[in-house]
């Protein structure tokens, strides 16, 4: 089938019947699906860290007031932009592996429904708009929100030379943690650094769980992750992961609040906790073998990471 004759608004194979499915017009659905807008839990997982690391810069600081309202929705807008120039160029780099799984073998690229061209515009027109709301921030946001475009270019590739590429998908998805607080703070201190290292762990997490999808297709086409890796063990990995992610969110913690009142600090911990019940609850019921609860499992990822939330955002009234 040659490319004029493709279908510009064939979905991808595993559609849900989402809102780009149902209600975008039809000459931007291959876009919109090339940035992922159809899965916004990518979204979610790159500005969860965002607030994070604002309301710990928050209770840093004790105050929150119009810049970090701008702060909080300035990111939101970046993370949908930056994830979809991000996926874009996932799919750039990945568009003759994606011809060969099954999962991905009909996203727009390798099936004809966007060009190369067509494709590196796209990702450069969305990077340009988050770079506009980008400089709206203090410098040193700034220069890391530059800086975050190195993880991001690396990571197509990590999968090719490392068992371990969800650890520069971390890199990569946990930035907005130290580019919030800077943003909020003007500087970096130790506890976005820390609170960094805690995304980290929970990307490793849920990204170990999302791979497990594939393991069979990136076995045949030599991809590496660490669900091949870790294969029957991966459930001892993850037990790692998530108490690592929860001692670390906590050391942050208690490095931001370490000025507030016994009561502040105490709910402020409950962040971390909540998140690390929600993790234990998804490790209680992972299959591997089973597509269905893998995925249902990654997206839940969502709210796990907003259980925090309301946790720092009471500490930060007491």
């Amino acid at each position: 089938m040659t490319e004029q004759n493709k279908t510009p608004d064939a979905t991808v194979a595993d559609s849900t019947g989402n809102w780009v499915d149902t209600h975008a017009p039809a000459v931007t659905q291959p876009y919109l699906r090339l940035s992922r807008a159809d899965r916004p839990v990518g979204t979610w997982l790159l500005y969860l860290p965002c607030l994070w690391g604002l309301m710990l810069a928050a209770l840093y600081t004790d105050r929150f007031g119009i810049p970090a309202i701008w702060t909080i929705v300035g990111c939101g807008i970046g993370a949908f932009l930056m994830r979809g120039a991000g996926c874009t160029w996932n799919d750039i780099s990945d568009r003759h592996i994606d011809g060969s799984v099954a999962r991905t073998r009909s996203r727009p690229i390798p099936s004809g429904q966007v060009t190369l061209r067509n494709a590196v515009i796209w990702m450069c027109a969305q990077a340009l708009v988050a770079f506009v709301i980008l400089i709206s921030f203090p410098s040193t946001a700034i220069w890391l929100g530059i800086l975050a475009l190195l993880p991001v270019a690396i990571y197509p590739f990590a999968k090719r030379f490392t068992w371990w590429p969800q650890i520069f998908l971390g890199l990569a998805f946990n930035w907005g943690a130290l580019l919030a607080w800077a943003a909020h703070t003007g500087e970096i201190g130790i506890a976005p650094v820390i609170l960094y290292a805690s995304g980290i762990a929970w990307t490793l997490f849920y990204d170990t769980i999302y791979a497990h999808q594939d393991v069979e297709d990136d076995a045949l086409i030599g991809v590496k992750s660490t669900a091949r890796l870790f294969g029957d063990n991966s459930a001892k990995w993850l037990r790692g992961f998530l108490t690592a992610t929860v001692i670390l969110m906590g050391i942050a913690v208690l490095w931001a609040a370490q000025d507030r009142s016994i009561l502040s600090l105490v709910v402020a911990l409950g962040g971390p906790w909540a998140l690390g019940w929600h993790l234990t609850w998804q490790l209680t019921r992972f299959k591997p073998d089973d597509n269905e609860s893998l995925l249902k499992l990654f997206r839940s990822n969502r709210d796990a990471g907003l259980l925090p939330l309301p946790f720092f955002a009471i500490a930060l009234l007491l």
